[in-house]
């Protein structure tokens, strides 16, 4: 498993591209027949990618983690990105995850597994995960159960759905909240006007863009903020000090997760545009 640490604000402002894009950024975490894990320091967030083919994958545990088994002190959110339909299998249970369907599994479920209906068109995986100090029964939540949060324009070049499905108000997790939102045909910004939320940390996976396109993640503080090019499937991680918006070449759709202090999806430190630098 890699470890990423993180910059604070001192380091941040004197960091090149390339050492950006390396504590930052997370790719190549969708391989067919694979499971790859990422442990970030920042609130001991686990972030991952599971593409099952012909045969079912398992979610183990990792000697960084000093665990007997992954879920042991830990809690996770998966959410299907693919095409594909595929199964998640938790103790024995089965719960079928079409596209973004999500399931949260809880802490102290030992063997969790994951297979794709078709090997040709396999689901894949998004995992998230933060420690936990209390269980929750294990939720599937589908896609079409969810009601839209409408906002933006396409006059503001942000047209967009949100969906939750893991926060105070759906699934139940200890400190996990975890969704996605889809921009409309015609926008390209993301959660602008920006905030802060220094309660907890953020970690945004785009997805859903060609890939000849980009979108450009912009980060930092707001008065001294950098930006991150960023492609399919890839991954940003955002400290508490940072904003995290972006605007892509076309419209595209991310999967936000937070983890830390409180679970409030709406406790968050709005900035003006004006205020910008």
């Amino acid at each position: 498993m890699k470890i990423l640490e993180m910059a604070d604000k001192v380091r941040y402002p004197r960091m090149t591209t390339a050492e950006l894009r390396e504590t930052f950024l997370l790719t190549d975490l969708f391989k067919p027949g694979k499971v790859e894990m990422v442990y970030v320091d920042l609130d001991r967030t686990v972030i991952g990618g599971v593409v099952p083919t012909t045969a079912a994958l398992k979610l183990e545990t990792a000697p960084e983690l000093r665990s007997t088994y992954f879920l042991e002190r830990r809690e996770i959110g998966v959410l299907n990105i693919g095409k594909g339909k595929g199964t998640v299998t938790v103790g024995g249970t089965k719960y079928e995850l079409g596209y973004l369907d999500c399931v949260y599994v809880g802490r102290g479920n030992e063997s969790v597994e994951f297979t794709s209906a078709d090997a040709g068109t396999p689901a894949e995986f998004y995992l998230l995960s933060y420690p936990a100090h209390k269980e929750y029964p294990t939720a599937l939540s589908k896609r079409g159960d969810l009601e839209p949060v409408k906002l933006g324009s396409l006059e503001t070049v942000n047209k967009r759905e949100i969906r939750k499905h893991i926060w105070m108000g759906g699934v139940k997790s200890c400190q996990l909240v975890m969704g996605f939102t889809e921009l409309a045909e015609g926008s390209a910004w993301n959660t602008m006007p920006s905030h802060t939320h220094m309660r907890r940390s953020e970690v945004y996976l785009y997805f859903n863009l060609p890939e000849a396109e980009r979108v450009i993640h912009l980060m930092g503080p707001p008065d001294e903020t950098r930006h991150i090019v960023m492609a399919e499937k890839q991954v940003v991680v955002s400290p508490g000090w940072s904003i995290h918006s972006g605007v892509g070449t076309r419209a595209y759709s991310f999967c936000w997760g937070m983890g830390g202090e409180n679970q409030a999806y709406d406790d968050m430190d709005p900035v003006q545009l004006v205020d910008l630098r």
